[in-house]
């Protein structure tokens, strides 16, 4: 999978602990839900603001990208087989922060759609919810959290687990 983001030209970004208390990645019975994921750049949150009037529909498209690399980079970091381990994309769920009257929340969230398609080809596709609301947790413009399939393979995950992050997994 690494030659194939390479080939791709895309770099999964460092991610780091989350401040609150959650896990990035839960693994329960072959599906692996990664938590909402707000573009972070340089350890902060950006762009932030309302899609169309703080920030532009380009901004907010290159925001649903780089969430959904983060979103790739922890399942990269706490699957034992890495990204070889996911079978496929199941479900996205995309938020947008929209100024009043910005009805184009799926034009934003293809965007991460996008990049599942080219990194996993056809099993890249999924089913998808594209949100509108008020506000964002630190005024992010985009949030998008993750539903993916997992290979089947031997063992206990939780003890062939990579170190760091907690993943918890029942399957």
């Amino acid at each position: 999978m690494r030659r194939r983001l390479a080939l791709l030209g895309l770099r999964l970004p460092e991610v780091k602990p989350p401040r609150f208390h959650y896990v990035p990645v839960v693994v329960h019975q072959g599906l692996a839900y990664v938590s909402g994921q707000v573009p972070f750049v340089d350890g902060e949150i950006k762009p932030t603001g309302k899609v169309d009037k703080d920030v532009s529909i380009e901004e907010a498209k290159e925001a649903a990208q780089l969430c959904t690399l983060q979103a790739l980079a922890w399942l990269n970091q706490n699957l034992p087989g890495g990204l070889d381990e996911v079978e496929r994309a199941i479900k996205v769920t995309g938020f947008v922060a929209s100024s009043k009257d910005f009805g184009q929340q799926p034009v934003i969230i293809d965007a991460a759609s996008e990049v599942l398609t080219k990194v996993f080809g056809q099993a890249g596709q999924h089913a998808r919810s594209a949100i509108g609301l008020a506000e964002l947790p630190g005024n992010a413009s985009v949030e998008i959290e993750f539903i993916f399939a997992l290979k089947r393979r031997g063992g206990s995950a939780q003890q062939q687990r990579r170190p760091g992050i907690k993943v918890i997994e029942k399957r």
